[in-house]
């Protein structure tokens, strides 16, 4: 038994809400808006602090494909590992359908993103490109072939 209907979205904490914002929309996306929030609900379980969570967000959307972009006020982000490996546990990447890899990868990295491999082909149906976008988030690119 399912319960689930839909993906609705995925959900990254940053540093700097304006730069992967700017990264994201740069890519295609739009801004659905821009909240300052605060609660209790907001913290996932950070049970530690004595004043309500707050943190500024973001939502970033194109063609039913959302992210939620947070940046925590109180209590402050906590460092991770913007150059976590592929293994590593946790959130390993936010992919994406383009319709021109080759310019999107030449964007990336004139932007001063770096390409995380080589660009490569997907079972002779997709052109494929890992890019280390800001804060070490790993987007996958991927064009269609044919």
């Amino acid at each position: 038994m399912s319960n689930v209907r839909r993906f609705d979205h995925a959900g990254l904490t940053v540093a700097d809400l304006d730069v992967v914002t700017a990264f994201f929309v740069a890519l295609g996306l739009e801004v659905e808006g821009r909240t300052f929030r605060r609660g209790r609900v907001l913290g996932h379980g950070l049970r530690h602090s004595r004043l309500p969570h707050r943190d500024r967000h973001a939502e970033a959307a194109r063609d039913g494909t959302r992210l939620e972009l947070s940046s925590f006020v109180r209590p402050g982000s906590v460092p991770g590992s913007p150059a976590a490996m592929a293994n590593e546990l946790g959130l390993r990447n936010v992919a994406f359908e383009v319709s021109d890899l080759q310019a999107a990868v030449e964007w990336a990295t004139t932007e001063g993103y770096g390409l995380a491999g080589c660009i490569g082909e997907y079972e002779g149906a997709w052109r494929m490109a890992y890019v280390r976008g800001p804060e070490g988030i790993i987007v996958s690119l991927a064009e269609r072939i044919g």
